[in-house]
């Protein structure tokens, strides 16, 4: 039986956490689209779930040849969206991570925060142009209505943003420890 759950996170390691959670419950991920999970029911904890941003989309042969590379791991795509991309692998195989030291770590962050933040970015500026357009051309309402659009996506992606920089800073601060501990 499958069954669909619309949530949306605004970051991916809380999300990848949720996945997981999820598949101990017995509910296995087996798609996504803009916040809405498709589930079937499974054997609790059958998989580790991870995310990940690439660099090129779905399409490009860069990463058609990750997603190869990645399934004779034994580690299979279950779903995209845009750049991200969702992995999943068999518990009973063990552990699987991509990112297995500071290094990749901090660039998976900074990857993610500016995608976010040019995104941000880029409607930051086209919501104060189309405010100044609507308020300057005769009946411009359409100006001041899509200027309220982008205001609506700075505010939903700046907390993505702060997000992805703090994370990359505790880990910046945990790295720098556990090398003075040693």
């Amino acid at each position: 039986m499958k069954s669909v759950v619309r949530k949306l996170f605004i970051n991916f390691e809380k999300e990848e956490k949720w996945l997981n959670d999820m598949t101990a419950k017995g509910l296995n991920f087996v798609d996504y689209s803009f916040a809405r999970y498709l589930f079937e029911e499974g054997t609790h904890g059958e998989y580790i779930y991870k995310i990940e941003l690439l660099d090129q989309l779905p399409s490009h042969p860069e990463s058609k040849a990750y997603i190869k590379l990645m399934e004779e791991t034994g580690v299979e795509c279950v779903g995209t969206y845009s750049r991200w991309f969702y992995f999943r692998k068999k518990s009973k195989e063990g552990p699987f991570d991509f990112n297995t030291d500071y290094n990749s770590c901090n660039k998976h962050d900074k990857k993610a925060a500016s995608l976010v933040g040019i995104l941000g970015f880029l409607n930051l500026i086209f919501a104060i142009l189309n405010l100044i357009i609507g308020l300057i051309v005769e009946k411009g309402y359409f100006y001041v209505h899509l200027s309220i659009v982008n205001w609506l996506i700075v505010i939903f992606f700046t907390p993505m943003f702060i997000s992805y920089i703090k994370e990359s800073e505790r880990k910046k601060s945990r790295c720098m420890n556990n090398d003075g501990d040693s």
